[in-house]
């Protein structure tokens, strides 16, 4: 009996943090685009489409398996969603010389932008990568998941099918 009680209130916190989370508004943060140019990723958000930012690193094998995988259904779920990913880097400036080449080498045809500084990763409160939020039509964030294993891109695909079919 006490583990069941134990069982209910983990998942009654984790159904609470859950909706806490939900429906978070995209914070003001200024990052770079490859080439140097300041961009705030409020632009992203408030576009009227349905955003994924993907926080990545060029040292970390989950990070690039994550954005391979999706590279290979990204060109079906613009067509079909209407919607657009923006890969984050969060290595220094120092690693970061190495993205354009490591984002030409895999064919990327994702938006990429740098968060050197950690700005955008500290606003949005997380430590790890990969790292994936999803943002709908309105600009809110209403989706938030750390890590990656093979067939995630399947469940991140199964939010924005159901935020398209709102």
């Amino acid at each position: 009996m006490n583990n069941l009680l134990k069982c209910f209130a983990l998942l009654a916190g984790l159904a609470i943090s859950t909706s806490l989370f939900a429906q978070r508004e995209v914070p003001s943060v200024e990052i770079k685009t490859l080439d140097g140019k300041t961009v705030n990723i409020q632009d992203y958000a408030e576009n009227g489409k349905i955003t994924v930012l993907s926080f990545w690193a060029t040292w970390c094998s989950p990070c690039k398996k994550e954005l391979d995988a999706i590279a290979d259904i990204y060109p079906d779920w613009q067509e079909d969603y209407d919607m657009e990913l923006v890969a984050i880097t969060i290595d220094t400036r120092r690693a970061l010389a190495k993205v354009p080449a490591m984002v030409e080498a895999k064919g990327w045809e994702y938006e990429v932008l740098s968060d050197a500084n950690q700005e955008l990763q500290k606003a949005l409160n997380f430590q790890t990568v990969p790292q994936t939020f999803v943002i709908d039509q309105n600009g809110q964030i209403v989706y938030a998941h750390s890590g990656y294993v093979p067939g995630d891109e399947y469940e991140l695909e199964d939010t924005i099918k159901e935020l398209v079919e709102k």
